[in-house]
């Protein structure tokens, strides 16, 4: 176990979390060069309309169920001063507008931002109503996870992860699906992605993030870029459960792993000759996915398992 995961399962076990990394042998996959790939130059587009606040990059996420229809951040500030994605204007306000066509907007103190370009919203603990999922800094102990629920006029802060410990830190949210195979999700974040990055699964439980894995050298981000979808979820091994493609720490390697219990199995993995910036697709059937990633030399390839 490296030291790292030591001191993830050491602040596992001081706060009552779990966590343990678990090295197991991936299968080495095939990296094929597209030659004249006819794919847009981010690989995956964008299917996010802009933000009614009208920040520049920021976006708006939508649902269809859970009580939350569209979300987004609003109150432009530039107080913390990080630039990490691409610009120093972060969002100073959560905004929602509701499934009865209320909105509601939670507006942070002159401490906090957030740090993102759109909130996520998914049913975390299997209610049947929706949380928001976001990226808030703090301007002296850098990034964390918070979660907001929608509350009368306003929204009520549920849970919130640890800071990272120090300005100018970041993390970024990989997924948020149900990588346990149960019917609540997990959120996959990789913490400092730009600097050994450490990817570690959250569950909200009794209205508390815990953490139920982790590992590190992970990345799923290119300090400036504003595209935060250097990762994509797939059923790779055919087991009725989705599993998380993301760079490694360099991003010159797609490592495919899954969450085994309490621990981080990486299933296959794909080195290539230079850095994926762009975001990941992903296509073919459960158990037989082929992912396509672009690099930041212009190159294009695909990524499948070996024909056997």
């Amino acid at each position: 176990m490296s030291n790292l995961c030591r001191l993830y399962c050491a602040v596992a076990f001081l706060c009552g979390f779990g966590a343990s990394c678990a090295a197991f042998a991936a299968e080495a996959w095939i990296a094929e060069k597209v030659e004249k790939p006819e794919l847009p130059r981010e690989i995956v587009a964008q299917s996010l309309a802009p933000a009614p606040s009208r920040i520049p990059a920021m976006l708006t996420a939508t649902a269809e169920s859970g009580g939350i229809s569209r979300a987004w951040y609003a109150e432009p500030t530039s107080r913390y001063r990080h630039g990490i994605l691409g610009d120093n204007i972060e969002g100073g306000a959560l905004a929602a507008e509701l499934a009865n066509g209320r909105r509601i907007s939670y507006r942070l103190n002159e401490l906090h931002v957030f740090e993102d370009l759109y909130p996520r919203i998914a049913d975390l603990d299997g209610d049947g109503k929706s949380e928001i999922v976001t990226i808030l800094s703090s301007l002296i102990s850098g990034s964390a996870v918070a979660v907001f629920a929608p509350s009368g006029e306003t929204f009520e802060p549920v849970s919130r992860t640890p800071f990272v410990g120090r300005p100018f830190r970041w993390l970024n949210i990989a997924a948020i699906a149900p990588f346990g195979g149960g019917r609540i999700p997990e959120i996959a974040i990789v913490t400092t992605p730009h600097i050994g990055g450490k990817l570690a699964f959250l569950r909200l439980e009794n209205r508390r993030l815990r953490i139920v894995a982790a590992a590190d050298n992970f990345s799923n981000h290119a300090i400036g870029s504003t595209e935060l979808r250097l990762s994509t979820i797939a059923d790779v091994d055919g087991d009725g459960r989705v599993d998380l493609a993301l760079p490694s720490a360099d991003r010159k390697r797609l490592r495919i792993v899954t969450l085994d219990r309490r621990n981080i199995r990486e299933i296959a993995f794909a080195d290539l000759p230079a850095a994926i910036d762009k975001a990941i697709a992903v296509e073919g059937p459960a158990g037989n996915p082929v992912f396509t990633v672009g690099l930041e030399n212009g190159a294009v390839y695909r990524i499948h398992r070996p024909q056997r």
